[in-house]
């Protein structure tokens, strides 16, 4: 069932575990998730960008294809359909009006002032079709590679999730979109301290790649939700490029992109033990 992310995260924190946000890209990917999920009895945010939403074909038919999928696949979890890195109000709306259960709102492009506006004109739609709301502060880097990390301000992060009366809140650690070079510069200290101050379930955007002990250091420190998209990115890629060259003969489409459904599930497996492992319904 499609519900939003405010019960779930409430959990999470309570008992120490994160939800596992995955971003869905493709038909395939939507039930490999929700298989895997399934299975493990974990429950599971599909996040999906707007980008993505394009590929799809709309808004309204990623909702379709979810719930559908959830009702003759028999998923028992409680899933959360969720718009990633929205970048303005009106995609919001869409996906609100078109029965996505949470969004976020990166403003983080933003001045300090023009991002509260523009996450708070979010917040009061959503609260009226009870829809959470995730939204971030500062810019993430989309690479490691030569680039100087920005950390949240704390005093900031306090102002903006008061102001704003958002659902939960990404801050900036020192984590990255995509994969990290070995040198991952995440300050724990800063994102407990965060934890302390605004009172609401924290977000860890970039956890591709890290390893269990980081993961489980960010959920003691108030992550509830931990984004995991690039790691299933290059485990399906490599695996149907490996079928592929060894498969020279194959045309069929279903065959090609089915190839990389284990590759894609042992990760989602792997990553469902390790950040919820206590979350079992």
């Amino acid at each position: 069932m499609l519900v939003n992310s405010k019960k779930l995260f409430d959990s999470a924190l309570r008992e120490g575990y994160a939800i596992p946000s995955y971003n869905i890209n493709n038909l395939e990917w939507v039930r490999y998730i929700l298989e895997a999920c399934n299975e493990d009895k974990s429950p599971v945010i599909l996040a999906v960008t707007p980008s993505s939403i394009k590929y799809f074909g709309g808004y309204k038919i990623v909702t379709n294809i979810v719930k559908c999928m959830i009702e003759e696949l028999n998923i028992k979890i409680p899933v959360v359909l969720h718009l990633d890195h929205s970048k303005n109000f009106i995609s919001c709306k869409k996906a609100i009006d078109a029965g996505f259960t949470s969004v976020m709102i990166d403003a983080s492009d933003k001045s300090f002032e023009e991002n509260i506006s523009i996450t708070s004109q979010v917040v009061n739609y959503a609260k009226n079709k009870e829809v959470s709301v995730e939204a971030e502060l500062g810019n993430f880097d989309f690479s490691s590679a030569g680039s100087s990390y920005v950390y949240s301000d704390l005093e900031q992060s306090k102002d903006f999730v008061y102001r704003t009366g958002i659902d939960s809140y990404a801050p900036v650690i020192g984590n990255i979109h995509g994969l990290y070079d070995g040198d991952e510069k995440l300050n724990f200290e800063l994102l407990g301290a965060i934890c302390k101050e605004v009172k609401v379930p924290l977000v860890l955007h970039g956890a591709s790649g890290l390893d269990e002990n980081k993961l489980r250091t960010a959920i003691f420190c108030g992550v509830t939700k931990v984004n995991i998209n690039t790691e299933l990115m290059c485990a399906w890629s490599s695996k149907v490029k490996e079928y592929i060259n060894n498969n020279k003969e194959i045309y069929d489409p279903r065959k090609i992109i089915s190839s990389g459904e284990d590759a894609l599930k042992e990760v989602i497996h792997c990553k469902n033990n390790i950040i919820g492992s206590k979350n079992k319904l």
